[in-house]
């Protein structure tokens, strides 16, 4: 397939779900041509409110090589520290090379203050945080400095612009994200690897409830939720070369959510 992200090699974590960011995100980057690895842990949903997406990741493999595309697929809990060098080696056993990395994944919780423990603690910062940084270590170790298109694309949320008071663990562990972004760009962008972080702000993703999905739409300026292919969009762009000199940058996505 020809386009934007043609003969490159993108790892997309977290696309266990085909409604949600993950899935978005790896079709847009098949639609422009690059080759995917996606990683899947279904049994996060499993445990979560909205729960599993049974055969979702065989259904999305099979959807996007339906449409042409170079698509694998890894299973792994990225709370295993050996873990995330493992996602890593998988595409580059598989495709020779990875060119980027769309650090997706993310461990949901629910933990207010009265409620918090160091369990949840440790876990939500191994997943979210750790897995994060060494799935960067990996990438960046095995990255060949003389092709182009070197991204790594990490997500946060919108605690740095709202209190988030009941996901203490889950905002903790972002935050972290969010912070390290501007360190690791200027570490990388010598070796014409960008950094960036996207915040995709309130998302459509079959989580929310029909009060809450009114109570966002109507305190929204942009009078929707956000939805994963606007997500995978800005994702796009930013692992295109139109964006090689953008790095060290947070971005929102959300329609105006975060400036009101």
């Amino acid at each position: 397939m020809t386009g934007a992200l043609h003969e490159r090699v993108v790892i997309v974590t977290g696309a266990s779900r085909r409604i949600a960011i993950g899935a978005a995100i790896a079709r847009r980057a098949v639609a422009d041509g690059a080759a995917v690895l996606l990683h899947t842990w279904s049994p996060h949903d499993a445990q979560q409110p909205w729960g599993e997406d049974t055969d979702g990741p065989a259904a999305l493999l099979a959807e996007l090589r339906a449409t042409g595309g170079r698509v694998e697929h890894i299973s792994a809990d990225l709370a295993e520290a050996e873990a995330p060098a493992a996602v890593v080696a998988a595409a580059r056993d598989v495709f020779g090379h990875v060119d980027a990395l769309v650090a997706n994944h993310a461990r949901s919780s629910g933990h207010d203050l009265e409620h918090l423990t160091a369990a949840e603690l440790d876990l939500s910062y191994a997943v979210n945080t750790r897995a994060s940084l060494l799935l960067t270590q990996a990438f960046a170790a095995q990255h060949d400095d003389t092709r182009p298109g070197g991204r790594v694309i990490l997500f946060t949320s919108g605690q740095y612009h709202g209190a988030m008071p009941a996901e203490l663990p889950y905002i903790a562990s972002e935050a972290a994200l969010h912070e390290l972004t501007r360190t690791l760009a200027v570490h990388l962008m010598p070796r014409s690897v960008t950094v960036n972080c996207i915040n995709p702000g309130p998302n459509d993703t079959g989580h929310a409830d029909e009060q809450l999905r009114a109570a966002v739409t109507a305190a929204n300026p942009g009078a929707r939720w956000s939805t994963p292919t606007d997500t995978a969009r800005l994702v796009g762009w930013l692992l295109s070369d139109e964006a090689d000199w953008v790095t060290g940058q947070t971005i929102a996505s959300d329609g105006g959510w975060s400036a009101r």
